[in-house]
């Protein structure tokens, strides 16, 4: 009790030994003051500074209160100035204590994990999840810390030199990040369509020295998989820590900086989700290709768990939307399965429920309607246990939309209700638009199944569609509002009013393109064919329809052989010469969407459709 006492008064004594040089302008700047704290106070210690600190601020603080005297009262006030000063430097003290102890403490688990738990070790303390994230700063003083402890070629000396060659490699690269975002006065941002040699990866490559880090960009820039580079080089644990260093740090800065451009529509939110799901996807398939290495293997499906992680706290986590943008040098097509078996292995939580969601929306896009189901019942259930309601309002959601392609219209109807229930239960106002929009749309389609042609039918699910349109827009959802306009569209075309078919879905169309959904921009070009078929505008049709099948193609959706049924039918109808005199007309607006290359693919989607006939 003597000993905590005296401490206090040392405290005290030290704080107002501050006050007194400060007010004596013995201190010109608050980095003096800092430094004084950082030297004075012991460490574990900090509870008793901050009691005596309180004291002398709560004193002080009476003194300028009360005090009438004119002089009296203006030293005092300078004094509680110098204290307040004294409160913001020991934050920052704090913060470096807390700074050491989180490097102190990384180099104790690293240093006494056994060789095999080494790589997890490091993994674990450079969570970018953790509450103290080590910076590049303490990176380089873990690796100097390690190197003390390490033997020549030890496993320790290995993630020593990987650390410092990970920060350095990092370092280069900084300057680099976005440049190829503007190289060649390219228009679209993103990791698709880029030619290798001025693309991101390709960019990164050129600024990385190290042999294994700089091949596997280089991997990525020719749009092979990693899959393949985990099966053709051997990986020292020096090369592993750089690489996951090399690639921790390009993601973070990716979605640092796509998370500042929040009014850019080509960049903004909708980046920083393809750049999340790009490198979950990247670490999962290196877990793959290291199937056979179990310490790699597991290294790899840990950073991506921890990326999914920090992903699902984000404020935009797409609960509705899982087709964002392509992936690097390509359409996304089922590159979202590679997640599905490092996921198995996690318990139910939160984290878990979010990003099975994902895969189920991905999975509906797909075709793959069971999978889909399978996935959003798994999410329902542990969102449900985990008590995050938006999450399961948002399963609810999927599930009624996948029970209408499986043509099960009783079920989605059931859930859409579920769903609109809880929205309005929580005030979920995002959830309620999509479940309206989703009751709507089930009983749009329940009643085309049976055969039902009164219009009187159709008036009150087109006034739930009308309804979530309303509310999304009020809310300014992008994502609900493209679905709303989409749904509204295929109502109308079920129902034969093709005008307003056509104007719900070149609305939903351009709203998707700002989302950036590619399902629903495929979805609502398709329809579009259809659309403007039933309304004779055959060059039209041809336009939209094989601009759709194209899409739906590219992202392996099934629904593409629809679209290429209908353009079928019309090429039967116009003859070849015709039909293909149309899409000449179109090339150059065909070409501003999907570019040259996916133009010339449109015939052989057709030819290769004809052959499975």
């Amino acid at each position: 009790m003597s000993e905590s006492v005296s401490v206090r008064d040392r405290y005290l004594a030290l704080v107002d030994e501050i006050v007194e040089i400060t007010l004596k302008g013995k201190i010109s700047s608050v980095e003096q003051v800092y430094q004084i704290l950082l030297n004075g106070i012991t460490a574990g210690t900090g509870e008793i500074f901050e009691l005596a600190l309180s004291d002398r601020l709560n004193s002080i603080q009476q003194q300028v209160d009360n005090e009438k005297d004119e002089l009296k009262k203006a030293k005092a006030t300078r004094s509680l100035r110098a204290i307040k000063t004294i409160q913001s430097q020991w934050q920052r003290v704090q913060e470096q204590n807390k700074a050491t102890e989180a490097t102190a403490t990384a180099v104790k688990e690293i240093t006494t994990a056994s060789t095999e738990e080494r790589l997890a070790t490091f993994l674990r303390v450079t969570d970018p999840n953790s509450k103290y994230r080590l910076n590049l700063q303490q990176l380089q003083q873990l690796s100097k810390a390690l190197q003390q402890f390490a033997q020549a070629d030890s496993d320790l000396q290995q993630i020593s030199e990987g650390i410092a060659r990970g920060v350095a490699s990092w370092q280069r690269l900084q300057n680099h990040l976005v440049s190829w975002m503007y190289e060649q006065n390219r228009e679209a941002l993103g990791f698709g369509g880029i030619p290798e040699e001025s693309g991101p990866w390709a960019t990164w490559a050129k600024q990385v020295q190290s042999e294994l880090p700089h091949a596997l960009l280089r991997t990525l820039a020719t749009e092979q998989s990693a899959i393949e580079f985990a099966r053709q080089y051997q990986v020292s644990l020096r090369d592993w820590v750089e690489i996951t260093l090399i690639l921790q740090y390009l993601q973070r800065g990716l979605v640092h900086w796509f998370d500042q451009q929040p009014y850019n529509v080509k960049a903004g939110s909708k980046l920083s989700i393809s750049t999340y799901l790009t490198f979950a996807v990247i670490w999962s398939q290196l877990a793959n290709g290291f199937s056979e290495d179990i310490t790699y293997n597991n290294a790899a499906s840990q950073v991506m768990l921890q990326i999914l992680r920090l992903f699902s706290q984000a404020q935009y986590f797409p609960l509705y939307g899982g087709i964002f943008a392509s992936f690097s040098g390509s359409y996304l097509r089922d590159t979202l399965n590679y997640l599905d078996e490092p996921l198995r292995r996690v318990e139910g939580t939160q984290e878990k429920a979010r990003i099975l969601t994902i895969l189920g929306y991905s999975q509906r896009a797909l075709g793959q309607y069971e999978s889909s189901i399978n996935f959003h019942q798994q999410a329902l259930e542990i969102a449900r246990h985990a008590g995050d309601r938006p999450c399961e309002i948002a399963n609810l959601n999927h599930l009624s939309r996948t029970y209408v392609q499986e043509q099960r219209y009783a079920e989605a109807i059931d859930y859409s209700q579920r769903a609109l229930i809880m929205s309005r239960q929580t005030g979920d106002r995002t959830g309620e638009a999509y479940a309206l929009v989703n009751l709507g749309y089930s009983e749009v389609m329940q009643a085309q199944q049976q055969e039902q042609i009164e219009p009187e039918t159709y008036e009150m699910p087109i006034n739930y569609l009308q309804q979530g349109l309303k509310l999304s827009e009020q809310l300014g959802d992008v994502q609900s509002k493209a679905l709303c306009l989409s749904s509204l569209g295929i109502a109308y075309l079920v129902i034969g009013d093709s005008q307003n078919a056509i104007k719900y879905l070149e609305e939903g169309f351009k709203t998707a393109q700002i989302s950036g959904d590619l399902y629903l921009q495929g979805l609502n070009l398709a329809n579009l064919g259809e659309a403007n078929y039933n309304s004779a505008n055959f060059a039209r049709a041809i336009y939209t329809g094989c601009l759709g099948m194209y899409l739906l193609n590219q992202i392996a959706s099934q629904e593409w052989r629809k679209v290429a049924r209908l353009l079928t039918i019309l090429q039967g109808q116009l003859g070849v010469e015709g039909f293909q005199n149309a899409l000449q007309q179109n090339r150059p607006k065909i070409i501003s969407v999907i570019g040259v290359d996916g133009y010339d693919y449109i015939p052989q989607l057709l030819e290769e459709y004809r052959g499975e006939m």
